[in-house]
């Protein structure tokens, strides 16, 4: 049944008792700062494992002899993160609905069991396909991420979040400082490690930062299994009731259902929402379209970022080691960190949180042009014949590097809010699973693609001279502003709520 009062660009379950709302959020919810704590201990492992191969993954698809072209190795390094990407793409919907029958505990567990396995495999790779297929396994492992984040939305509510939302955002900013310091440190640790001078190690130079990956995550799966509680409502032996949830579904009964019984009224609050219902409010759509700008720019930069520092600078890049990518990584993740802690708790209690949102959205095409400049600083000051910089040059070179992972790690607040923004706009309670899955979904789609058709962009750019060698940055810029268009029709609808 519908009403006329009902509008697709309003909050679907609000508004019509924001004093009840404020006294919900004046009385507040106890912060679950254990089952929090223990969520983020086994999540944290899914970052380190991903990010640990950011530092040697060009050096290890060189090392394989995939291609003799320098410059055709940014494709493959880009195909192995897209294979991750589309099977996760394949599995992050049916563990979505699996997690709604079984539970999301073993699911999640199920997941980074996966993930810790299917790393240490990718270590062990002699061969291009072989990191295809652990890469493939670890994406299929890696689709419980729409669960995990409805954990969180079963575990908090409207007055609680913006504490327990920056606090989870923690996890991927420090999971990113570790996964890099582990690959750029203990990659090829025969050659730096006397003690670790083994036949082993010199045969497989890369397996120790993925073994030791994969150890955490094991480690992180055991202490999920002994104190991770399950949170959905059917499965739990003692159901906690939601305020937030509750008052709103309470006064926005007459809005969404009209004059109903309450048995009818509790079924029709406890039925999730199919994906074609959702996808009929523009809002959702945006959160959707901007999801997908947004993991496609943020997986690109990722992988031109790294790319470009690798690329020597006659080819148009950074030429910088191995060890000083690792280390750049993981002191911009140190920033994000102290942003989730520091920025993040003020800015939800002082602005919307999609102006914030559409904010971070349109930092991305300066970004961009900032990395594409950094070249032309770097040449400045290189001597071809010696392969030295000068000093000044290496100073603005690194104050150019530092202030585009400050914008980075400041554009990956959008992560935490999307996530915040998905739970505002689900339909109900029990549609915030399916409403998390299809906005990880869409992002998952765009890491399917981007870091394939980043890195080939990348490397027909320097090669082709493409717009200068250009041609890259002008199409980041392009799918930047559709991430803003459709990051300002959620700020839109936020305002139009009021």
């Amino acid at each position: 049944m519908s009403c006329a009062n009902s509008d697709e660009t309003r909050l679907l379950l609000s508004d019509d008792n924001l004093e009840t709302q404020r006294a919900v959020k004046a009385k507040g919810t106890p912060l679950p700062l254990v089952q929090l704590g223990v969520l983020c201990s086994v999540r944290i492992t899914e970052p380190i494992a991903f990010t640990q191969i950011f530092p040697y993954i060009n050096n290890f698809i060189s090392s394989l002899h995939v291609t003799d072209d320098p410059k055709r190795i940014g494709f493959y390094s880009g195909l192995v993160e897209s294979v991750f990407a589309i099977f996760q793409l394949l599995s992050i919907y049916n563990l979505a609905k699996l997690s709604d029958k079984v539970g999301r505990r073993p699911v999640i567990l199920f997941g980074i069991t996966g993930i810790a396995v299917t790393t240490v495999l990718f270590g062990l790779s002699k061969s291009l396909p072989m990191m295809l297929i652990a890469r493939a396994l670890a994406g299929l492992c890696s689709g419980n991420t729409a669960v995990i984040h409805a954990v969180v939305g079963e575990l908090t509510d409207a007055s609680n979040q913006a504490v327990a939302l920056p606090l989870y955002g923690l996890v991927w900013p420090l999971g990113s400082i570790i996964g890099p310091l582990l690959g750029g440190t203990f990659s090829h640790p025969a050659s730096k490690f006397q003690f670790l001078d083994w036949a082993f190690l010199r045969n497989y130079p890369y397996f120790l930062p993925c073994f030791i990956s994969g150890v955490l995550g094991i480690l992180g799966v055991v202490f999920g299994f002994f104190y991770l509680e399950e949170t959905l409502p059917s499965k739990r032996s003692v159901k906690v009731e939601k305020p937030q949830f509750l008052s709103r579904a309470a006064s926005a009964s007459s809005t969404l259902y009209g004059t109903m019984e309450p048995s009818e009224l509790s079924r029709k609050l406890s039925e999730p929402h199919s994906f074609t219902s959702l996808l009929s409010k523009s809002v959702i759509r945006a959160l959707c379209g901007s999801g997908f700008a947004l993991n496609f720019l943020a997986g690109g930069f990722e992988v031109v970022f790294v790319l470009y520092c690798y690329s020597a600078i006659e080819d148009g890049g950074l030429g910088l080691p191995t060890e000083q990518i690792g280390y750049s990584l993981s002191g911009s993740g140190i920033l994000a960190m102290l942003l989730q802690i520091l920025l993040m708790p003020y800015l939800m209690r002082t602005f919307d949180k999609a102006k914030v949102y559409n904010f971070c959205m349109c930092l991305f095409p300066f970004m961009f042009i900032v990395l594409s400049m950094l070249n032309l600083i770097a040449r400045r000051g290189y001597d071809e014949v010696t392969g030295v910089m000068n000093s000044h040059t290496t100073g603005l070179l690194w104050a150019g590097i530092a202030l585009v992972l400050s914008m980075s790690r400041v554009v990956n607040l959008s992560f935490a809010l999307s996530m915040m923004l998905a739970k505002e706009y689900s339909p109900n309670e029990a549609s915030l699973g399916v409403t998390n899955a299809l906005v990880q979904f869409s992002m998952c789609l765009s890491r399917a693609v981007s870091p394939a058709f980043v890195s080939s962009i990348f490397a027909l750019s320097i090669d082709h001279n493409l717009l200068g060698g250009y041609l890259w940055v002008v199409i980041m810029v392009m799918v930047s502003l559709g991430g803003i268009y459709q990051s300002a029709t959620i700020a839109n609808a936020s305002e139009s709520r009021f």
